[in-house]
């Protein structure tokens, strides 16, 4: 009778420092805690300029904490009558332009994704030529204003950036990674494709879709050069061209809802500057952790499978 051999003891592996590593660590630390400040500082030197009054504003230093504290600026800013109406433009866009860009992604996406889908090959490097070529500001230009007659339009800011092609590509890649096991268990059960797209397919791809529409929102929320191209009428403005008014031109005119400013002087405009990038800032930075988690899950798998 043959005899059974012994299990082998299960080896323990060590993980062994150098010397230097703990120095390495605390240079790490230390390097990314500056890099952070550099990067934080300027936000909150604003942040305090906003809070203080002109005259400390105007002076040049370094400063933590508002020494005259003053709510002027908030209080001028938010009885101007164009800071409203471009907050309410810039949501038009935003929501408007989110879902154009989304569904325009998903119902150029999800085809693509289909290995069956006839002349696959052809429609994804027609796409992709467009990442490398495009038509140009002044042909672009011509036919939205020209051809199309969209001037004064939110169209005209929206259509001509509607659907990026780098989020076709990496929504496709994710649509990839779905197993089709669920697709053609929902067939046989009787749901064409369309059910199997909003019931089954779109479900499955939030996170996906939660770090495109967080891109989309964000783009259409800092976007300004289409509405100077567009856009002439002031009611219309969106507002990081108000915010750009104010900032590059001194234009008082778009903070001039009252008389109290717009008799403001020369050094009231620092404060007004400072209050107007917090008010254009903090609501993107608000909506922003509620889909951070997302990113990289939804990055991660919509980058692996080509």
């Amino acid at each position: 009778m043959s005899s059974v051999p012994a299990p082998r003891a299960k080896r323990k592996h060590r993980i062994y420092e150098s010397k230097g590593e703990p120095f390495f660590q605390a240079f790490l630390i230390l390097f990314f805690a500056l890099l952070s400040i550099t990067f934080v500082y300027p936000y909150w030197h604003v942040l305090v300029n906003s809070f203080t009054t002109p005259n400390y504003a105007s002076a040049s230093g370094f400063r933590l904490w508002p020494k005259e504290f003053s709510t002027d600026a908030y209080r001028h800013m938010l009885s101007a009558n164009f800071l409203w109406s471009g907050y309410k433009n810039t949501l038009i866009v935003c929501v408007l332009g989110w879902l154009l860009s989304i569904t325009g992604v998903v119902l150029a996406a999800y085809p693509l994704s289909k290995k069956d889908l006839p002349l696959r090959g052809l429609f994804t490097t027609l796409i992709l030529v467009t990442m490398f070529v495009s038509g140009g500001m002044i042909p672009t230009y011509l036919l939205v204003n020209n051809t199309l007659h969209m001037r004064n339009s939110f169209f005209a800011i929206l259509l001509p950036h509607c659907i990026s092609t780098s989020h076709v590509i990496i929504a496709r890649n994710y649509f990839m990674t779905l197993p089709s096991d669920l697709e053609e268990a929902a067939t046989i059960d009787g749901a064409n494709s369309w059910q199997v797209l909003w019931r089954i397919m779109l479900p499955l791809s939030v996170p996906i879709l939660a770090t495109i529409s967080l891109w989309v929102i964000v783009s259409n929320w800092n976007a300004y050069f289409n509405c100077l191209l567009y856009i002439t009428d002031p009611k219309k403005f969106v507002l990081q061209v108000v915010l750009r008014r104010i900032i590059l031109t001194d234009s008082k005119e778009m903070t001039a809802a009252s008389e109290a400013v717009a008799n403001t002087t020369d050094t009231d405009i620092v404060t007004l500057r400072a209050a107007s990038i917090m008010l254009a800032t903090i609501p993107i930075i608000c909506v922003y952790p509620f889909l951070q988690k997302y990113f990289v899950k939804g990055v991660l798998i919509g980058s692996l499978k080509g």
